[in-house]
């Protein structure tokens, strides 16, 4: 199993906002910038997050995106969900029919089990969770809120490994 660059960039572009928006709409072009991230890639997912009612877009002059709900109210279970990235360990889909003659794998309960718990984790981690992590592994993220980027090409490769 494993978690595909859809469901991270949707997290890493949420983060980005989280952090950014208390100065107004976010663009999709400043956190393509930022983050590395394609601009079409980043209209797609946002696209999905708007109609899933965890972002709010902003049109006209200095428009963008904004979040739909409070940093707290937003966990990355719902960012992945929204995305459409499944979660899933088991090889059918969770539809127990995992071998040839549509019968349960013996380990089915196993990677089921697993799912729950990866789910459970990632809807137990908000926004705010990882704004806080962020602001923590630079100190004086009060003072510069650009210390809070992830991975600004602007700034020194020793400086772009503060990763969520």
């Amino acid at each position: 199993m494993r978690l595909t660059t859809k469901g991270r960039f949707a997290v890493t572009a949420m983060l980005d906002l989280a952090l950014r928006e208390q100065k107004g709409p976010v663009t999709l072009a400043g956190i393509s910038e930022r983050q590395q991230i394609s601009l079409s890639y980043l209209e797609q997912l946002f696209g999905k997050l708007r109609r899933n009612n965890l972002v709010d877009s902003v049109r006209g002059p200095g428009g963008g995106y904004c979040l739909a709900r409070p940093v707290a109210a937003i966990s990355v279970a719902d960012i992945i969900t929204a995305v459409d990235e499944p979660l899933d360990a088991t090889q059918c889909g969770g539809k127990e029919n995992c071998l040839e003659d549509n019968k349960r794998c013996m380990t089915h309960d196993l990677w089921s089990d697993l799912n729950r718990t990866i789910y459970e984790y990632l809807a137990s981690v908000s926004l705010a969770d990882l704004i806080e992590k962020q602001r923590g592994q630079c100190p004086a993220a009060q003072a510069s809120p650009e210390c809070s980027v992830l991975h600004d090409k602007r700034k020194s490769t020793q400086e772009q490994q503060i990763i969520v």
